[in-house]
């Protein structure tokens, strides 16, 4: 009887620790990746409407991490808000940039304490013979590229 207990004992607290654990790891991931940082909006509304999904949510998902990542690195204290319009993602098999390469590009408007301007920021996407085979995994890279481009450019002007 007591190696029952002993047993039924560790499976109780082996179960008790996972749920623990996912309680507690869980909400603070889904919380990361869906509330932006205080004083960065971006509003993918209108990327919605010409690009579609799953392309504006991870727009959605990656640019403001970024922003903040970036703003941050330039000790840049701004309120962003960030309009994106368009996002086109080149020939997936090469096109005509440099050696071969597709070019992506992001546009949309910031407003940076109060001032709008538009941005857009490109990006050089060479092909492989393995992104042919994932090709969803290639895209959704290819548009965090973007996103980091584009991040990188927002936060240049907000610390002038």
């Amino acid at each position: 009887m007591p190696t029952f207990r002993l047993t039924r004992r560790v499976a109780l607290a082996a179960a008790g620790a996972a749920i623990l654990a996912v309680a507690v790891a869980a909400p603070g991931a889904i919380a990361r990746a869906r509330i932006s940082p205080p004083g960065i909006h971006v509003d993918v509304g209108p990327l919605r409407e010409n690009a579609g999904e799953p392309t504006a949510s991870w727009v959605a998902e990656a640019l403001p991490g970024q922003l903040a990542q970036d703003l941050a690195g330039r000790m840049a204290s701004a309120n962003v808000s960030v309009r994106i319009d368009y996002l086109t993602l080149g020939p997936s098999t090469g096109g005509i940039g440099p050696a071969g390469s597709s070019i992506d590009t992001i546009q949309g408007v910031a407003t940076i304490n109060g001032v709008e301007m538009p941005v857009r920021a490109t990006n050089s996407y060479y092909p492989s013979p393995v992104d042919q085979t994932m090709i969803e995994r290639t895209n959704r890279l290819r548009v965090t590229q973007l996103s980091q481009a584009l991040a990188y450019w927002i936060a240049q002007d907000a610390a002038r």
